[in-house]
């Protein structure tokens, strides 16, 4: 089993980080801040304002630390790692079943149905923990919407056991039917938990609630905190994919295109309620955030203020440090664990060693 290793959260703006020894150092303005040693870490990201120097990220290049910079906003803007692992044939592999209309569907319809059960059992915990003191239209809200998903799952369920039409792949190549229609059902299933997903905030303050979802920007507290750990989940994603020698821009549920970590977002899909949505109101319902933690900028957008970042991290590093056994492996695992064996089993799958992709579906 790989060993859980830290990820550093570097938010301290002008900090640089340096080498010390076989050791990380922030310093800020010439002080000493922390200190790590850098064998218990998987990863370093910074965000905003904070500078690495040459011989911090060649010693993080060569123990296999990657190092990944995001803006003030959660906005990713560069990535420093060293050797890419695995081999050219897995990719290869990868490739041909992201080309292969049937098989990339097969994959897409795992990757999916692990996202709507966790969309599901956020909404099922929900009406179970909170049904009873909820008023009669947020329970409705949320009966609808786990109703909606759940006739979703289904959909999905009978795609994932059928097939594409033959004559339509021949008559017309680049359009693969089946995987067009997982994509319509996720779309639809998104809209409809996100409907539903503002009866499960129980904050009063009014700008703490929830209307949908947007994005780029986000306009609202509760869409800022969403995106910014969604950013921190596709990071541990796609270095899930690169240990095991994947390659994080060729996914199959989400569409090519120049930037986008296509299979990294893919993977997120199945952790993203579970992990995120449930961390974020976690966060709100406690009362642990609240409209003084964000700020709204001149053009409508939102951002968590520093401070409130901070204890983001920290709950965020404090939530993947907790154990849960892996569903279909059996062995109990850290959760910050679940992504690198889900990028196991997938590698396992494309290179043949697996009949179909085990997706995480926690009970």
């Amino acid at each position: 089993m790989k060993r859980y290793l830290n990820t550093l959260y570097v938010t301290t703006q002008d900090a640089w980080v340096v080498k010390d020894g076989a050791n990380l150092v922030v310093r800020l303005d010439q002080a000493e801040i922390g200190r790590v040693p850098m064998h218990l870490l998987g990863a370093v990201v910074g965000i905003g304002l904070v500078s690495f120097t040459a011989p911090l990220l060649a010693a993080c290049a060569e123990a296999g630390i990657t190092v990944s910079m995001l803006d003030r906003n959660g906005r990713f803007q560069a990535r420093v790692e060293g050797p890419v692992s695995g081999n050219v044939l897995l990719r290869r592999a990868q490739y041909r079943a992201a080309d292969d209309p049937d098989r990339g569907a097969d994959l897409a319809a795992s990757l999916l149905t692990a996202k709507l059960d966790g969309q599901r059992a956020v909404l099922q915990r929900g009406l179970r923990d909170h049904g009873e003191t909820m008023d009669a239209a947020a329970r409705d809200r949320l009966a609808a919407g786990e109703a909606a998903i759940g006739d979703a799952l289904r959909r999905v369920r009978a795609l994932a056991a059928s097939t594409s039409d033959p004559d339509a792949a021949r008559d017309d190549p680049p359009v693969m039917i089946r995987l067009d229609r997982l994509r319509g059902i996720e779309g639809e299933a998104a809209a409809r938990y996100f409907e539903a997903f503002g009866a499960l905030i129980r904050s009063d303050e009014p700008a703490m609630q929830f209307a949908g979802r947007n994005r780029r920007p986000p306009r609202d507290p509760v869409n800022a905190l969403l995106s910014f750990l969604y950013v921190l989940l596709t990071h541990d994603c796609r270095s899930a994919l690169e240990s095991v020698g994947l390659d994080p821009a060729v996914g199959f549920l989400h569409r090519d295109r120049p930037g986008r970590p296509g299979l990294a977002l893919d993977l997120m899909e199945e952790f993203r309620p579970r992990l995120a949505d449930r961390l974020a109101l976690t966060l709100i319902n406690r009362r642990e955030l609240g409209a003084k933690d964000f700020v709204h900028d001149a053009a409508g957008g939102v951002t968590i203020r520093d401070e409130a970042r901070k204890r983001v991290l920290v709950a965020w590093t404090e939530r993947k440090r907790e154990t849960a056994t892996h569903p279909y492996l059996g062995e109990s695992a850290a959760l910050g664990l679940m992504p690198h064996l889900q990028a196991l089993l997938l590698a396992r799958t494309l290179r043949g060693d697996l009949d179909a992709y085990p997706p995480w579906l926690p009970r």
